[in-house]
C-alpha cells in the first residue's frame, strides 16, 4: 500500500508567496529513485499566501513537502546567459517573451536598479530590465533560503509557467494569461491534471491575482511529474554554489 504526501507548486505574488499543494500518493519501492508518485483520487487541493518562502523550505527540508516547483531563478551563471532560459524561450514559441534571462550571480548584491545594471554590465556586459530588478528580492530570498537550508535542496526545483501550461496542453498557448481568453485557456488545461475540482471557482488569496493563482496549480501539476521522474529538463549545468541552471516541465 502507499503513502500519502504532498507536493507544492510556488508563485510571487504582491504579498509573499501564493502556494498551491496537492496530495499525492507514492507506490512502495525498494528504492527512493524507484518511488512513483501519482494523484490521490480525491487530492486535496490548497492554496495559499506567505510572506516569505522560508516556511515552505523548512517543509521541504524536512520532507513534508516531497517536492515543490518555484517561478524564480534559482541556479544563477557567473556570466553570460543561461542555457536554459534560451532553450525555455525556443519551446514557448509565440508566449517566448514570459521568460527573461535570470541575473548573473553578483547582481544579487545589488540594492539600486543603477547598482544592479551596472554589476551586469561588469558580469555579463549587459543591464538588467527592470522588471527582473523588481523580483530580484524574491531570487535573493530563495537563494539565501537554499543556502540555509541544504536539504531542500533536489526537492525545490525551478519552474516556469508558461512552459509548463506548453506540456501540459500540447501546444504554447494562444492568450496572456491576465486576458480572460487566457485564464480560460489556462483552466481548461489545468482540469486535464485536476479532473473534477471545480477551479473555475476557486478562490484567489488576499494578496493575490488569478494569474498568480493559476501559476502556482500549474506548479502543483510540475511538482507530481517531477516527484514521478516523468519531467522535462531544459538546461542542467549547476552553478557555483551547486544549485542547477535548469528549469522544470
Amino acid at each position: 500500500m502507499g503513502r500519502r504526501t504532498v507536493v507544492a507548486g510556488i508563485d510571487g505574488c504582491r504579498a509573499g508567496w501564493v502556494v498551491a499543494t496537492a496530495g499525492v500518493e507514492v507506490e512502495p519501492a525498494t528504492s527512493p529513485s524507484e518511488a512513483n508518485p501519482h494523484p490521490h483520487p480525491h487530492p486535496l487541493l490548497e492554496i495559499e499566501v506567505v510572506r516569505t518562502i522560508q516556511p515552505v523550505l523548512e517543509r521541504l527540508a524536512s520532507g513534508a513537502l516531497l517536492a515543490a516547483g518555484v517561478d524564480i531563478p534559482v541556479g544563477l551563471a557567473e556570466d553570460g546567459p543561461r542555457r536554459c532560459d534560451a532553450e525555455a524561450r525556443r519551446a514557448l514559441g509565440r508566449r517566448r517573451n514570459s521568460v527573461f534571462p535570470a541575473p548573473a550571480r553578483a547582481v544579487l548584491a545589488a540594492r539600486s536598479y543603477e547598482e544592479a545594471c551596472a554589476l551586469s554590465r561588469v558580469a555579463c556586459g549587459k543591464a538588467v530590465s527592470k522588471q527582473l530588478f523588481h523580483i530580484l528580492p524574491k531570487i535573493r530570498q530563495v537563494d539565501t533560503a537554499l543556502a540555509r537550508m541544504p536539504e531542500a535542496r533536489g526537492r525545490l526545483f525551478e519552474m516556469s509557467p508558461e512552459l509548463s501550461f506548453t506540456v501540459l496542453a500540447g501546444a504554447p498557448l494562444r492568450f496572456p494569461k491576465r486576458t480572460a481568453a487566457g485564464r480560460a485557456e489556462r483552466l481548461a488545461a489545468l482540469a486535464e491534471a485536476f479532473p473534477g475540482r471545480g477551479l473555475a471557482g476557486i478562490d484567489t488569496p488576499r494578496g493575490a491575482q488569478p494569474d498568480d493563482v493559476l501559476d502556482a496549480l500549474v506548479g502543483v501539476w510540475t511538482a507530481r511529474r517531477y516527484a514521478a521522474g516523468v519531467h522535462l529538463v531544459l538546461g542542467g549545468k549547476t552553478d557555483r554554489t551547486g544549485l542547477p541552471m535548469a528549469i522544470v516541465a
